[in-house]
């Protein structure tokens, strides 16, 4: 009889002789592409746009930079406030520190406003209408390494110290003292960057320590909880100068919150399967003496379903390639590559690690055969003593759903349904800073603006108009609309004389979702201005940029990559379940009890981070991030149990299938569920909120499948549908 695939991969790799030379292979593969390659953190971030150049946001970007050109550079706002009013000493403070500035410039430092050498007062006419704040620019060219912008802001700050006898960066907001925040782009940019360095740090050695402490718990063997850390390891040590290689060879660019959740993803999916692996291998080691043989039989029971699981990510993951948006494009290959690299290492490295260890990797809790057994307690002049029943949790769940599939479908239902219409009441959020920590600089600087100056002073909205030839002022038009505040005179492009470019604050703040809905209205009025104007073809010749009219941007086009890449993942999930399985029943059902685990996970997630987070809202990004997750790896559970049923069902009445399906994977998946969950769990310790919402959904879902749907809502209805859960496949033809 010709050997299973699955089986000759494992001879192949594992066997007594290609076992070193398996690792071996694997060794020289990390070293070399380690010492070629830079590693993809050692890689600059993405710093440019998210949204298609064909937005309107970004067309009014174009613009401005093409027909209102400026050499300014990149601003870093410097926010100073002070609660009881700033007086005359602050203000020369600041002075002698653009004083400074402008005769000692900072590396890559642009146009300086010259404060230096204004009179105190006319800089006084800058400060907010009740005294207590003032915003100063610094511009640096846009191209300087964000290493060298916080060396500036060091530097700046021993400037700032010298000037006013104190350091106002590092101050409690809440001390009656002059306080100072570095905010604006560059601000930003460098408390992103930040973030993600210390984010990375920490997430690695919390996600190693996690996964030691779990396994170590659950299977009290400390040889296999290290095994999977290092497979995983090996993975990433290819992985990482490989990204990197594409990153700076122009291929993909960079996103450090991408390479941060690939982190989490690689060593939460790649333990569980290698713990896939692992289990089989030692329940094939208590029925087979020679641990090679044991080991090919393990992959051939095994192998397929985690192949499949990988297949199953990798392709969903990828689909993020078909978004328009940039940082889910951004998310496509590191995500799908990552997973099918640590598949190839989880069906290569993994067996010939288990081949050289044996059953020494489950020390202290070795796996023996029956007869091995017996030799030993005999030797040991000991009674042999049957080994307890494997699995009895499990086994009394398979039993309670096998013999009351109905009550279970419909109380899981019930309890999903409700969390998933929950998912309907989720408010979300467009802006980067909502998802910085509350006491970054940036975003403190942020709220000393919004606080003390007028809301639209925050981002004004930029228009641009084509009077194609027309003698026309639309200032007091757009001035008099009644969520506009206040309006600049228009400035006229030197380049074309027919572009003009107005500045108008709205009166409310600019980064609410309230701000975003008036920009549609903006657009009619805008029209109506040009038509009234004489202007042709109005719809056409005005343009709406600033931050309002990019979240408007970006609401538009998330929504559209939700609308192309969700059906498009569940189609190619379906159609791999299919060719998998053989039944359309089955796929339809596997598909089914995801997608409504999704929803719930949703709602779940909603309800704890409003609750316990104090979150008023959640980042836009999260429904589609979530969805590729938690639909890739919740359907990984599903394929590995229902696999099990599927393959006893051959031999089996089909509630036996089920219910030994539920028992002999039970564990596993259990385990390999916490672990997972645990690892998105830990983005929860983060100081940025995005991740934080990412992890805490993404956990809740994965707990959902691992102890909702895989042990309870999909055994039930393969239950119920009987022999038809296999139609049309061969299994379905099987009588019990």
């Amino acid at each position: 009889m010709s050997k299973h695939l699955m089986e000759k991969l494992g001879n192949l790799v594992g066997n007594k002789y290609s076992r070193w030379v398996t690792l071996i292979v694997w060794i020289l593969i990390v070293g070399i592409l380690s010492m070629s390659f830079p590693q993809i953190n050692s890689v600059d971030n993405y710093s440019g746009s998210d949204l298609p150049e064909d937005v309107m946001s970004e067309q009014a970007n174009a613009i401005i930079e093409e027909q209102f050109p400026s050499d300014s550079g990149l601003p870093l706002l410097i926010v100073w406030y002070k609660e009881a009013g700033l007086g005359i000493e602050d203000i020369q403070g600041i002075q002698k520190l653009y004083k400074e500035l402008a005769n000692n410039p900072l590396e890559g430092q642009t146009t300086l406003p010259p404060f230096g050498d204004l009179p105190p007062e006319a800089l006084f006419a800058s400060v907010s209408e009740n005294g207590s704040s003032i915003v100063t620019p610094v511009f640096f060219e846009e191209t300087l390494d964000a290493e060298v912008v916080k060396e500036n802001f060091a530097k700046i700050k021993e400037i700032t110290e010298e000037a006013i006898g104190e350091n106002p960066y590092d101050t409690n907001l809440e001390d009656d003292v002059l306080h100072a925040r570095f905010s604006g782009p560059a601000g930003i940019s460098v408390d992103a960057t930040d973030l993600f360095m210390q984010a990375d740090v920490k997430l690695l050695i919390a996600t190693v320590i996690l996964i030691l402490v779990l396994l170590i718990v659950i299977y009290r063997s400390p040889i296999l909880a290290i095994t999977p850390i290092i497979v995983v390891g090996i993975a990433y040590g290819a992985i990482s100068p490989l990204l990197g290689w594409f990153a700076e060879n122009g291929w993909i660019n960079k996103d450090a919150q991408a390479a941060s959740i690939m982190t989490v993803l690689l060593f939460g999916a790649g333990t569980d399967y290698c713990l896939f692996l692992i289990t089989r291998y030692r329940d094939k080691l208590l029925e087979v003496e020679n641990k090679y043989l044991a080991l090919s039989l393990a992959m051939k029971e095994s192998g397929g379903a985690i192949l499949m699981s990988a297949l199953t990510v990798f392709i969903g993951l990828a689909t993020l390639g078909l978004a328009d948006f940039g940082a889910f494009e951004r998310f496509a290959v590191p995500f799908s590559f990552a997973i099918f690299i640590m598949g190839i290492a989880a069906l290569t490295v993994l067996p010939a690690i288990l081949a050289l260890m044996g059953r020494a990797a489950f020390f202290p809790f070795v796996p023996r055969t029956e007869e091995m057994q017996r030799k030993r307690a005999e030797k040991k002049n000991k009674p042999y003593k049957e080994p307890k029943p494997k699995h009895p949790i499990m086994s009394k769940i398979g039993t309670f759903v096998t013999n009351k599939p109905w009550l279970v479908i419909i109380v899981t239902l019930v309890v999903l349904s409700g969390l998933a219409l929950t998912s309907t009441q989720i408010k979300y959020n467009y802006d980067l800073l909502s998802s910085f920590p509350e006491d970054m600089p940036s975003r403190e600087g942020f709220d000393i603006i919004a606080e003390n100056f007028t809301p639209g002073e925050l981002a004004p909205v930029k228009i641009l108009v084509d009077t194609k030839g027309e003698e026309i002022n639309l200032t007091s038009q757009i001035e008099s609309l009644s969520y506009i505040d206040l309006v600049n005179e228009p400035v006229t492009s030197e380049k074309d004389s027919n572009i003009q470019y107005y500045e108008a604050d709205l009166n409310v703040n600019p980064y609410s979702n309230e701000a975003m809905d008036l920009i549609p209205t903006l657009k009619e009025d805008m029209k109506t201005m040009l038509t009234d104007a004489g202007v042709e073809n109005a719809d056409e010749s005005y343009w709406i940029g600033g931050e309002t009219s990019s979240q408007v941007d970006k609401k538009t086009v998330q929504e559209r990559d939700e609308s192309i890449i969700q059906p498009v993942m569940v189609v190619i999930i379906a159609l791999l379940l299919l060719v998998y399985l053989r039944s359309i029943a089955a796929t339809i059902y596997l598909v089914g009890t995801v997608l409504i685990s999704f929803f719930a996970a949703l709602g779940l997630g909603w309800l704890v981070l409003t609750n316990f987070f104090g979150a008023e809202s959640i980042a836009s990004a999260l429904p589609l991030y979530s969805f590729v997750f938690l639909i890739a790896l919740g359907e990984d559970y599903n394929i590995f149990m229902i696999s099990e049923v599927w393959n006893n069902r051959k031999t089996q009445s089909i509630k036996e299938a089920v219910k030994n399906g539920v028992t002999q994977t039970g564990s596993v998946i259990t385990s390999a569920g916490l672990i997972l969950a645990g690892t998105f769990a830990v983005l929860a310790t983060l100081p940025i909120q995005l991740l934080v919402q990412f992890g805490v959904i993404t956990a809740l879902g994965v707990l959902i499948d691992t102890f909702i749907v895989r042990p309870l809502l999909v055994p039930a209805i393969t239950v119920v549908l009987g022999r038809y859960a296999f139609w049309p496949g061969k299994l379905f033809k099987k009588e019990d």
